[in-house]
């Protein structure tokens, strides 16, 4: 094994060290993709939390118009692209909207399509990467991260939310929310956040983020701190309400307003900095790294067989 090289500090200036600036440069003319997908039952306001993350009408929502009318509901995989900008940064957002799970009276293998849809994107990126003149830039639409929507019934996970989410952490980054928290109180909220993270470590539901070797102090305990307010308690809003004479994202209900961006009445801003202001490199990182890298080495192998079949066993 190689000494590892020593340090030297140059004698004049160089320059090399603009190689961030050259980097960034390049990267703000590419843009940036981020894949989204959205697993949750039906009527608990996926469409509208994706909205109000990004700050932007970005997928129509399901809910009803009219409190007479049925719920109307996403019937297949649906992804919606668009691109984002803010302060010279593009970002190319593909969000895939899902049919809600558990619906049925019978939910047998439910999950199945969006597994397959899941890995129907990492075999077109290795299809891509595989061919002999391929593109200098891969169109990626791995998904980076699933948002699982929970029921806020204060109870517990149903049967089928721990086969789905155990499912979904074995191909995809799962970021679990609890939807639509203003329905309990906070001690009701907190004593079901505590129960759903007791079944996931009971049922070995491994959920991002990851810890890695790469990873300094500050950024363990930044991953510890939101491991321990998993799952998210979320509202989400596109219309604005008057709070104190100042125009909030927020909802009226019976108790009184929600303000979506205030701490103290939920979770919302927590879940949208993890995603977008600290993890958003890492999602998409991890995402090629563990979850495309375990699927690539599988087919890899897969094909070596077939390419390599092993000779039949000798006649005694």
């Amino acid at each position: 094994m190689a000494a590892p090289a020593e340090e030297i500090r140059a004698n004049s200036y160089v320059g090399f060290d603009t190689i961030t600036q050259q980097i960034e440069h390049k990267l703000l003319k590419r843009g940036f993709q981020f894949n989204v997908i959205v697993v949750g039952q039906t009527g608990l306001g996926k469409s509208t939390l994706i909205n109000t993350i990004f700050a932007s009408h970005l997928i129509d929502s399901k809910g009803r118009l009219e409190a007479d009318e049925p719920v109307r509901q996403t019937t297949e995989i649906h992804p919606v692209s668009h691109v984002i900008t803010e302060n010279g940064v593009r970002l190319r957002l593909n969000i895939v909207d899902t049919p809600g799970y558990g619906d049925q009276v019978n939910n047998e293998n439910c999950w199945d399509p969006i597994i397959k849809y899941i890995k129907d994107q990492h075999s077109a990126y290795l299809r891509k990467e595989l061919t002999a003149m391929r593109d200098r830039h891969i169109q990626d639409t791995r998904i980076h991260c699933c948002l699982f929507f929970i029921n806020p019934t204060g109870h517990s996970l149903r049967a089928i939310d721990i086969i789905v989410m155990k499912k979904l952490s074995e191909v995809v980054n799962v970021v679990p929310v609890i939807a639509k928290s203003d329905s309990l109180t906070f001690e009701e909220r907190e004593a079901f956040k505590q129960k759903i993270r007791a079944e996931m470590t009971y049922h070995n539901i491994r959920l991002y983020p990851f810890d890695t070797e790469e990873n300094d102090d500050e950024e363990i305990q930044l991953n510890e701190s939101i491991r321990n307010m998993i799952p998210f308690a979320v509202v989400g809003s596109e219309r604005n309400v008057i709070i104190d004479g100042k125009s909030v994202r927020g909802r009226k209900n019976r108790w009184g307003v929600v303000n979506v961006e205030d701490e103290k009445h939920c979770e919302f801003v927590y879940l949208r900095n993890f995603l977008t202001r600290t993890h958003l490199q890492d999602l998409i990182e991890t995402t090629a790294q563990i979850h495309y890298e375990a699927f690539r080495s599988k087919q890899l192998l897969a094909l070596k067989e077939q390419t390599n079949p092993r000779p039949a066993a000798s006649a005694a």
